[in-house]
């Protein structure tokens, strides 16, 4: 018998205004699973997102985290739950240093006691940010930016990890090691929903995927099995 998900979206509906951005999205996710959302741009990955973390907010289905509906709670009532949003763009605050940024990544009741202890895993899993720790975040590479971005999510101690974009605009050797990350939290027992352009590589890292195209969930199952989709050949991988 299969265990219950840690979350799960049960026929969600999501407008911009008047548009309608999201056609009743179905999606299940189990304890320590990656599972990778792809699409082109405009398919509603990041319209996705924000609405699990109560950016925006659904006007019909049900948003499930550890058998709780989350849909219509605040963003920071979502964060205190134990689910963090690693955003496209990494949105930090440029003039506040790399520590700072880190610290306002514990800000949540649940770890700001332990966020010594947690703040010297994240150093430990980003050596460079323990060396910049001073420094102002504007001053950071791309690279760097990223993994800022990623130890700031970390430090929220997240029990669910959505992350939106994280190779975009990154060097190979920054990739590589974000990609790495994202499969350490696995084994850390963090659950990972995960947006990313790079499909193929995505795509190895995750347990599932679900393709969305224009709002709607056209394809949904093992990896391996969206890696042998004609379509997703076509249409993302370019085969």
């Amino acid at each position: 018998m299969e265990n219950s998900p840690i979350f799960e979206i049960n026929d969600l509906v999501v407008f911009h205004g008047r548009v309608q951005a999201l056609w009743n999205i179905n999606i299940k996710i189990q304890q320590s699973e990656i599972v990778g959302i792809i699409g082109s741009n405009g398919a509603g990955k990041t319209t996705l997102l924000n609405t699990i973390s109560g950016l925006l907010h659904s006007t019909t289905g049900r948003v499930i985290f550890e058998g709780h509906r989350i849909d219509r709670l605040s963003p920071h009532e979502i964060v205190e739950l134990g689910i963090c949003h690693i955003p496209e763009s990494r949105k930090l605050f440029p003039d506040m240093s790399v520590r700072e940024n880190l610290e306002m990544g514990a800000y949540p009741r649940r770890v700001w006691r332990q966020r010594e202890e947690t703040l010297a895993g994240v150093y430990q899993i980003f050596p460079v940010l323990r060396e910049r720790a001073r420094q102002l975040a504007r001053t950071l590479s791309g690279g760097e930016q990223q993994m800022l971005a990623m130890g700031r999510g970390l430090m929220s101690r997240p029990k669910l990890c959505l992350i939106d974009e994280p190779s975009y605009g990154l060097a190979p050797k920054f990739v590589s090691e974000v990609f790495s990350v994202i499969q350490s939290m696995r084994k850390q027992g963090i659950t990972v929903l995960l947006v990313e352009q790079n499909v193929r590589r995505s795509l190895e890292i995750s347990d599932r995927a679900y393709v969305l195209e224009n709002g709607r969930i056209i394809l949904e199952g093992p990896c391996n099995m969206c890696l042998e989709s004609e379509h997703v050949k076509k249409a993302y991988l370019g085969l």
